[in-house]
């Protein structure tokens, strides 16, 4: 299903899959259902409300909301009125949710509940252009309108005239500004990402025709944040363009219980989730009696030998193919009954997953497709397919999408993924797209038979004091495959070594600790404690003993907390704030540097 602007898009998918459960969420602990015609009434009463409370095409409306139903009502009734949909993460302070709406002049936000109401109010005066605040929930509230008033205000323009809004939503051109999209901001002042209609339907169609294996009798639980473009995209519109029903997580904590309730048949995530669902596995496997160790190791050894077979196009031999029957049997359906029993195919973006969590899965017959792109892309440049992928890979070019290696290794693309420009940054456009077209998307790589290897972000690349050039990635990766460490960010720019700041997986470590007797007041105390840190070198060394001297990681710093939202080290989509973690723990950054020679 092909479409020039976003509202095309929807009025197509809501005509097409007439469905009675087209959106599903959870409330009063039960899951209930929004039909085909209840999503078409909401956006287009609340599309008709904005147009009464002033909102005219090009206008800018924020959305400050966790993901639910709403999230699309205000998101597709902005797009049907011709105006630019401003996403805000659910997670920002309110001097970024100030930020973005006086950057972008958004005249209307929507917020989802009291909590965000208070972001906006906090800062309201500072924003001049705002006019209006509305509240998703029914609750009235000082100086903000309920979603109810404005869809009350709607309905007797929609029942005067039921084609005015579809008749809107085909005013702007393909080319129109759809969205701005303000990046999260891991280094410097957020950009707002200009995409049009034309950017993100491209992506759209173009990841339909990748993947075809999603329909009307598909599932699709949404977790990511809808601000994000790769949820947005992938995980909404393109599910929407396919007739997939979206079921909105209730949180990301609570989503191990949804999966097991939804009984999803796809998923996109970032990596993060796949590397805890493996920690996970690996530490109920440890703690299993060694004849059921023994089971599973000989399961995941047929699961792996049989992937590969799958990986390169070749037929498993009979004998194989009925050993990985009694391994499903035994071992991996219990792992696929943790995810709902009906999962087809789990896509990864927003971060680099490492081979191995693949082959993981990919083993246990939960196929996990790894993607690449950026927000300035709309997003997906490139993407391994359910019949032709290759772990460790980020797939081939989407069709229409063009990729070249710069002779730097930096990786550029071109075609009608790529953003319009960053709003009001005429000179941050100009230093991103060069005059021929190619956008520079800051990421190192390289091509080989067709498909894309990202190596490391160009800014992150470290130079040590040697002159020796070190991608940091991939050794954070390997680093992540141990049992003990849950992150790990290497530290070594401009510095005689390379060292490396470790966030351990505490409950491992405790259980640990504890079976040796080592007693500890609190987790600041455990990793300070000498035969701790011993243990952690070991594991390091371990796990980077096959790298080239340079690269070996000589010193490391046990962190006594995890990195989260909260504590400002991650984005909103989970990927390490490099920066700012290095920021924050200068001090133990310096002391492993004092006086200190590389070994």
């Amino acid at each position: 299903m092909s479409a020039g602007t976003l509202g095309d898009l929807f009025y197509a998918a809501v005509h097409t899959h007439d469905k009675a459960e087209h959106l599903l969420y959870k409330k009063d602990g039960a899951w209930r259902a929004i039909s085909s015609a209840g999503f078409r009434q909401a956006v287009e009463e609340i599309s008709l409300g904005l147009r009464a409370l002033g909102v005219r095409p090009g206008d800018r409306v924020a959305i400050l909301s966790e993901n639910r139903p709403e999230w699309a009502f205000a998101d597709l009734a902005t797009l049907a009125a011709a105006a630019v949909v401003v996403p805000i993460y659910a997670s920002s302070t309110p001097a970024q949710v100030l930020y973005i709406l006086k950057d972008s002049g958004a005249e209307v936000v929507f917020v989802s509940n009291a909590a965000q109401e208070a972001k906006v109010a906090e800062v309201r005066a500072q924003a001049p252009a705002l006019r209006h605040v509305v509240r998703m929930t029914d609750e009235p509230a000082p100086g903000a309108l309920s979603l109810a008033a404005v869809r009350d205000t709607g309905r007797p323009a929609l029942d005067e005239d039921p084609g005015a809004v579809r008749a809107l939503s085909g005013t702007p051109a393909a080319d129109d500004l759809a969205t701005i999209i303000y990046t999260s901001g891991t280094t410097g002042e957020p950009k707002g990402v200009m995409l049009s209609h034309a950017n993100i339907v491209s992506n759209v169609d173009a990841a339909v025709a990748a993947f075809p294996v999603f329909g009307p009798d598909d599932v699709a639980l949404s977790f990511l944040p809808l601000c994000h473009i790769f949820e947005r995209m992938a995980g909404y519109y393109m599910m929407l363009s396919r007739g997939v029903t979206i079921a909105y997580a209730e949180s990301v904590e609570a989503v191990p219980a949804n999966m097991a309730e939804v009984r999803p048949t796809v998923m996109c995530s970032v990596p993060r989730l796949y590397e805890k669902m493996h920690a996970r596995i690996q530490e109920k496997v440890a703690a299993d009696p060694p004849l059921r160790r023994r089971i599973f190791r000989w399961a995941l050894g047929v699961g792996l030998e049989t992937f590969r077979h799958r990986v390169r196009k070749t037929k498993a031999p009979a004998r194989l193919r009925l050993r990985r029957a009694v391994a499903a049997r035994l071992v991996f359906a219990k792992i696929k009954q943790r995810v709902g029993g009906r999962l087809k195919i789990f896509v990864s973006g927003g971060a680099p997953l490492s081979r191995e969590i693949a082959e993981f899965f990919g083993a246990a017959g939960l196929l996990i497709l790894e993607g690449y792109g950026l927000t300035e892309t709309s997003p997906v440049i490139t993407v391994n397919r359910p019949d032709d992928f290759r772990p460790g890979t980020v797939g081939r070019p989407l069709d229409g999408v063009e990729v070249k290696i710069a002779p730097d290794g930096e990786i550029l693309t071109r075609g009608p993924h790529v953003m319009k420009g960053y709003y009001n940054k005429p000179a941050a456009t100009a230093e991103s797209i060069d005059k021929d077209g190619w956008f520079h998307t800051g990421d190192v790589g390289f091509l080989e038979d067709g498909f894309l290897t990202i190596t490391d972000r160009k800014k992150d690349i470290i130079v040590t004091s040697g002159g020796k050039n070190i991608a940091p990635q991939p050794i954070e990766g390997a680093l992540k495959q141990s049992p003990l460490i849950a992150e790990a960010v290497m530290i070594g720019n401009r510095r005689n070594f390379p060292a490396a700041l470790v966030v351990p997986k505490f409950e491992a470590l405790e259980k640990w600790a504890a079976a040796r007797g080592i007693a500890f007041r609190d987790r600041e105390d455990l990793v300070g404690r000498p035969e701790i840190v011993a243990h952690y070198e070991q594991a390091v060394k371990e796990a980077t003993g096959g790298l080239a001297k340079f690269e070996q990681i000589k010193k490391i710093a046990l962190l006594p907390r995890e990195f989260s939202l909260e504590g400002g080290e991650l984005t909103p989509t989970l990927k390490v704030k490099r920066r700012v973690v290095e920021q924050k723990y200068k001090e133990m950054i310096d002391r492993m540097y004092e006086g200190a020679s590389a070994r």
